[in-house]
């Protein structure tokens, strides 16, 4: 009889239920803060893309980067403008090409991103186009997302490489010359 006693007195103990409420809220709780701070990471990349290409389009229209620049020159300038990619001059992909005003046909629906698994990478249209001529330019960055088992992590298209992409586009017209 004793024994069955102490075993009734044993589950009838109430000092470890502030234990079971931890162990089951804080793994959702960390889910929450992991997701918060990949968002919060994602939207802060994205705005440094969009401000960087905005500042390089706006030295591209002005001629303060040369009567015609190339696409390794451009991104040269654009990446010295992010301060949060860490391999921009590898992970960053731009297109420049006139837009026809009559068809507004111009730039692919999808922006075309670096494929990290391969090597080389192929060519892409990069004319700056002529006197007061509609020219649209997109930027796309390829990302490594910080916690990728988080849900937002989780509900990321990833490429090939494992990575998220990024796209930016602006479109300007050449000053008459």
């Amino acid at each position: 009889m004793t024994a069955l006693s102490a075993l009734r007195r044993w589950l009838r103990r109430d000092e470890g239920n502030v234990t079971m409420d931890f162990v089951i809220c804080l793994p959702v709780i960390l889910m929450i803060l992991l997701a918060s701070f990949e968002a919060g990471l994602a939207t802060i990349r994205k705005v440094w893309l969009e401000r960087a290409l905005d500042l390089t389009v706006r030295e591209l229209r002005v001629g303060a980067l040369g009567s015609n620049p190339g696409h390794d020159l451009v991104r040269e300038r654009l990446c010295s403008q992010i301060f949060v990619m860490p391999d921009c001059l590898t992970d960053l992909r731009l297109e420049m090409n006139v837009i026809d005003r009559t068809t507004w046909a111009g730039l692919d629906p999808a922006p075309t991103c670096v494929d990290r698994t391969t090597e080389i990478q192929p060519y892409l249209d990069f004319v700056q186009g002529g006197s007061n001529e509609l020219v649209a330019v997109r930027a796309c960055a390829v990302f490594n997302p910080t916690f990728p088992t988080t849900p937002l992590g989780l509900q990321l298209r990833l490429d090939a490489s494992g990575g998220y992409q990024l796209a930016a586009m602006t479109v300007f017209v050449n000053e008459p010359r």
